[in-house]
């Protein structure tokens, strides 16, 4: 048999199976009419608070870390967290230091060690919104909030913000494309 044929046959067989397993179910009827929620499902991340995880998870402990249940984790991560956040900031190089927030290190990563995003039922809802008075602080979130460079500001920043002004912003002001001013509130993508 020549080469030809056999890719001829070759194609011939590829072409049945692909046409005899396609099918029009375009009116999805006898289909599934939406999610199957059936088998075992296995918590994967944490991400209340972006970057957190990230920097003070410690790389042997990230799967501990993402499958421990919020209530568990400042027990079992708080003086890691710490020690982390020691090594990295010289804003907290004293006993006694404390961030803008009037948290020193332990009180500080014990906030930061159950990864939980609050939200506050009473007042408003911000990352950080010093335009409050008392400034608004991790009562949630909202869109614009500039997450990181809240974060970085609370870890580098000690006291007044004003401690290793370079390590305490991420230099990224805004989303790449405004917020919509009604639901779904994201930016449309690119």
């Amino acid at each position: 048999m020549k080469l030809n044929n056999i890719k001829l046959y070759a194609i011939a067989i590829l072409v049945s199976v692909t046409a005899f397993n396609c099918s029009n179910d375009d009116d999805n009827s006898g289909g599934p009419t939406g999610p199957n929620f059936t088998g075992t499902y296995a918590q994967e991340d944490q991400m209340g608070r972006p970057a957190v995880n990230t920097v003070f998870v410690s790389a042997g402990m990230k799967d501990a870390f993402n499958t421990t249940i919020p209530s568990q984790q400042g027990a079992s991560f708080q003086a890691m967290f710490q020690a982390n956040l020691e090594a990295l900031s010289p804003a907290y190089a004293n006993p006694g230091d404390t961030n803008a927030l009037g948290l020193d290190a332990a009180t500080f990563t014990g906030l930061l060690a159950t990864d939980v995003l609050n939200v506050s039922l009473d007042g408003p809802t911000s990352f950080y919104d010093p335009s409050t008075t008392p400034a608004t602080v991790l009562t949630g979130r909202r869109l614009a909030d500039d997450v990181i460079t809240v974060e970085l500001l609370l870890i580098f920043g000690g006291e007044d913000f004003s401690e290793n002004p370079g390590l305490s912003n991420d230099n990224v002001d805004a989303n790449d494309k405004p917020f919509l001013s009604s639901f779904p509130y994201l930016a449309s993508p690119w």
